[in-house]
């Protein structure tokens, strides 16, 4: 451990304890709750504040200190040559589009916009555009150490001052959290008034992160659990034939247990199956897309008028 800290000055400013909310000092290599209540430490590994409340978590601070593995299990090198070189079978239709659209929207509301990203420890797919913008500052976090991580928090509790952020980003993170709702709920939080969030969630997919996967959204469903945000667009990343070429993969490994018989088996999906994918340059737009999408995203505003159930059913936009 030591006291090197991968956030700038100003970031630490705003780092609150994610038990009590309270301000957290620097104090011997560690954060210090300043709350003579609370009196909560956290350790810096690496230069990388641990800030987990461990009474609402599935990970304990523990678990970073020794550095053991919190999330997924790390790939074989055969796993890493055969996404390295094969074609993937699914594809992201909209992130590029949508990251452009909400870089501009946030520099539309501030000059030098500061960003949470959950789930920051790679980056996501599309982000790119985000960083293409010098002006836009990220801060990113996750439960795991990456090559991007900055943070370690639990987005049942984000360590942040409330109203402190223009925009927040969560990629294919909150089918991976135990309480969706009290992770939106955190994001509304830190947001500044009319802050962004960019979101984006599976929908047909099969379990991809073992013991660390638990939901799923429809679209409406996507949509209520971001209640307390105007809509600025919606809709599926991707589409049906995506989740079929999901479902063809699953069923493959349906038939293997062993680790390097999985990864023979993956890299046959991979070449007999990536095709499927391009079919959605057709569906993506297409109502049965919204019956039937691969993933979902959101982008929209914090506001305190919140969507009634009546006004959320007139939102389906379905074929059935």
């Amino acid at each position: 451990m030591d006291a090197k800290i991968e956030l700038n000055q100003s970031t630490q400013e705003l780092l609150r304890c994610p038990v009590c909310e309270s301000k957290l000092v620097l104090s011997d290599s560690q954060f210090r709750c300043v709350n003579a209540t609370c009196k909560s430490v956290f350790p810096i590994v690496d230069g990388i504040p641990i800030l987990i409340n461990e009474s609402s978590s599935v990970f304990s601070i523990a678990d970073f200190v020794r550095k053991s593995n919190t999330f997924f299990k790390p790939a074989s090198r055969m796993v890493k040559l055969l996404v390295h070189v094969m074609p993937d079978i699914s594809r992201n239709f909209k992130a590029n589009s949508n990251y452009e659209k909400f870089a501009k929207l946030l520099l539309a509301d501030s000059q030098n916009p500061r960003v949470l990203v959950i789930g920051g420890s790679i980056l996501g797919f599309g982000i790119q555009r985000i960083l293409e913008v010098p002006a836009i500052e990220l801060i990113e976090g996750d439960v795991s150490f990456g090559p991007r991580t900055r943070l370690i928090f639990d987005a049942h509790d984000i360590p942040l001052e409330s109203n402190s952020m223009d925009g927040v980003i969560i990629q294919a993170v909150l089918e991976h959290v135990v309480d969706p709702h009290q992770c939106v709920e955190e994001i509304h939080r830190v947001l500044k008034e009319r802050g962004l969030v960019y979101a984006e969630t599976p929908f047909m997919q099969q379990v991809h992160g073992g013991r660390y996967d638990f939901t799923r959204f429809t679209h409406l469903g996507h949509r209520i659990l971001f209640r307390n945000f105007e809509e600025i667009s919606s809709g599926a990343v991707a589409g049906p034939a995506t989740a079929l070429a999901w479902l063809y993969r699953y069923f493959l490994l349906s038939f293997v247990r062993a680790r390097a018989l999985r990864s023979i088996v993956g890299g046959f999906v991979r070449l007999s199956a990536f095709w499927l994918k391009y079919l959605d340059y057709y569906f993506i737009d297409k109502p049965t897309a919204f019956d039937s999408a691969s993933a979902f995203y959101f982008m929209g505003r914090k506001t305190n008028q919140p969507i009634s159930p009546q006004h959320l059913i007139k939102l389906y936009r379905g074929a059935v």
